[in-house]
């Protein structure tokens, strides 16, 4: 049966990382129908927008999406493209596996490093809802703040102080925390750590982990652990290999997916996969990197990781093996990676992001 997939192609390194991950998806001969579209900078110019109608559209009609990088043009009503897409698709559950394959350059290489980062993409602190310092809502609302908190007023004025809204809801908390259990079940995973500072944040994390604790019941067979997100840092630099699925919300893990990435050798080998009960969109965890745009340099792994993924999602998952076998063993390998994956980064015998796509068809 083929799928159909939205392709959208980026900026920067974008359509070249686009062009080799659909390389490898290809050949590992699961039939797609691809629905190619453009998006980021060089679109906005024509268009106003760096994410044109027929981007949602395509998304909204294929129900799943393969999505290279996307700069989020300064100056303009985006906060973020990513966070623009995930808000109009319902993109709840970001998803970040972060694994060690034998010849990455990692100081964690003797660890058996195998993470898979659960995030919340729509409340917390990341939904953006702000209020400017100097501003009169501003010094309105830190008013009404001190009149309902009266043991923990604000001490400052509203013209200078700036005030971040966290808001917790128990239905995002319990949908997010089930995605986490459900992912562990379907991966033959053995526990689920739910991360938090509820220490501190008794009324917003505290809700968070209490209602971590009630759906954890509902699978007794997988282990329910808690942590505490400074805590969680220092676990996972001291003993990473200890940790299997863990459940964050935004903007913990925003951060502790990149400190995940940061264990198995970098971004450059970090798939993403934003999931909903609509839609999913698959992307690397890197930028755009508009200084190498057209120089066939940049390591394509994390994008061809992130379109393994989503073979997985669509239910392939002898070709999901496949590729994945055919990243580990070329990198293992060691001979057709880019630059970065060498020993000396200015090592005349690396290859470029189409070199590197093509040594992995080859493997398959």
């Amino acid at each position: 049966m083929a799928h159909d997939v939205t392709l959208i192609t980026g900026d920067g390194v974008g359509p070249e990382l686009a062009m080799a991950a659909r390389k490898c998806v290809d050949a590992t001969g699961v039939s797609i129908n691809w629905d190619e579209q453009e998006a980021g900078v060089d679109v906005m110019e024509r268009t106003g927008t760096p994410i044109p109608d027929s981007v949602l559209a395509s998304i909204r009609k294929t129900q799943c999406a393969l999505k290279a990088p996307i700069t989020t043009p300064v100056g303009t009503g985006f906060r973020s493209v990513n966070v623009y897409l995930r808000q109009e698709l319902g993109l709840y559950a970001c998803i970040r596996p972060c694994k060690i394959y034998p010849g990455v350059r990692t100081f964690f290489a003797d660890k058996n490093v195998d993470v898979v980062i659960v995030r919340e993409n729509t409340e917390d602190l990341y939904a953006g809802v702000e209020f400017e310092a100097g501003k009169p809502e501003t010094d309105k609302l830190i008013g009404t703040i001190n009149e309902l908190a009266t043991d923990r007023k604000i001490k400052t004025k509203g013209e200078e102080t700036g005030v971040s809204i966290k808001p917790i809801s128990v239905s995002g908390t319990e949908r997010i925390v089930r995605c986490a259990f459900e992912y562990a079940q379907q991966n033959n995973r053995k526990s689920v750590t739910c991360v938090h500072k509820a220490n501190i944040m008794k009324h917003t994390d505290g809700l968070w982990l209490h209602t971590a604790e009630r759906v954890a019941n509902d699978y007794p067979g997988i282990t329910f652990e808690e942590r505490i997100v400074d805590n969680m840092c220092m676990q996972l630099v001291q003993r990473p290999e200890a940790y299997d699925v863990l459940v964050l919300q935004n903007l913990y893990g925003d951060i502790v997916s990149d400190l995940g990435a940061g264990l198995v050798g970098g971004l450059g080998v970090a798939p993403g996969a934003n999931i909903g009960d609509n839609g999913a969109v698959f992307e690397a965890t890197h930028g755009s990197a508009p200084k190498y745009k057209g120089m066939n340099k940049v390591n394509p792994t994390a994008l061809i990781l992130s379109g393994m993924l989503m073979l997985r999602h669509l239910g392939e998952t002898d070709a999901a093996d496949r590729l994945e076998r055919a990243v580990s063993d070329v990198i293992a390998e060691g001979t057709d990676v880019t630059y970065d994956m060498k020993p000396d980064r200015n090592d005349p015998t690396a290859v470029g992001t189409q070199e590197m796509a093509e040594a992995i068809c080859r493997k398959m």
